[in-house]
């Protein structure tokens, strides 16, 4: 819901970093290995209770999500590439709530409730993308994306805002876990309706 408006905000700094790395000789596939290995060590932080740790790497990770797009756009993206970001994201993703599990097995019933969302998403989205392009359905594919990309209320900027918010509060996880949880259930059912209507 808010992504267009964050990549208003964030496109000068994404481009900023892109050049920086085109300079130092840097591919779309490294940058996301390079983020990959900050989330995982976000994950780790947050897992031990490191909160501003975990939650400055977990930054980085979503800047590095920024610019491997920004590279992949400039050299031309490869299918690895988008293999690659999409999964890694994933595993990210999900990864930082069961860190907060790891942190404080009292939260545990409401990070699996976030986890069990999440894939509502994820899968309401993956599955669409895979017929839109069999179908190659105009209009669908998102000029930023590997894939065919259905929108809703939690997108990327909703998701990193709600960790953000957790990781600078963590007493509020469960509270938060459970509202984000039902948001996402709302884009699912959403995504769900307009993905039959455009396949129909």
């Amino acid at each position: 819901m808010l992504d267009r408006a964050a990549r208003r905000l964030i496109d000068p700094v994404l481009d900023r970093l892109t050049l920086a790395a085109q300079h130092r000789g840097l591919t779309a596939n490294q940058v996301t290995v390079a983020g990959f290995a900050c989330g995982l060590g976000a994950i780790g932080a947050i897992a031990t209770e490191s909160y501003a740790l975990g939650l400055l790497l977990l930054l980085v990770n979503r800047l590095a999500d920024g610019v491997d797009g920004a590279l992949a756009r400039r050299a031309g993206a490869t299918d690895i590439g988008g293999y690659l970001d999409i999964v890694l994201d994933f595993i990210i993703y999900s990864g930082t709530v069961f860190a907060f599990a790891l942190a404080q097995p009292d939260h545990a019933v409401a990070a699996a409730f976030l986890i069990f969302s999440f894939m509502g998403t994820g899968s309401s989205f993956l599955a669409f993308a895979i017929f839109a392009a069999k179908r190659k359905l105009d209009g669908e594919a998102a000029s930023n994306k590997s894939f065919y990309y259905l929108g809703g209320i939690t997108e990327g900027t909703e998701t990193i805002l709600f960790f953000v918010i957790v990781l600078l509060f963590p007493g509020w996880f469960p509270a938060a876990a459970y509202v984000y949880g039902t948001l996402c259930w709302l884009t699912t059912i959403g995504r769900i309706g307009a993905a039959v209507q455009r396949l129909r």
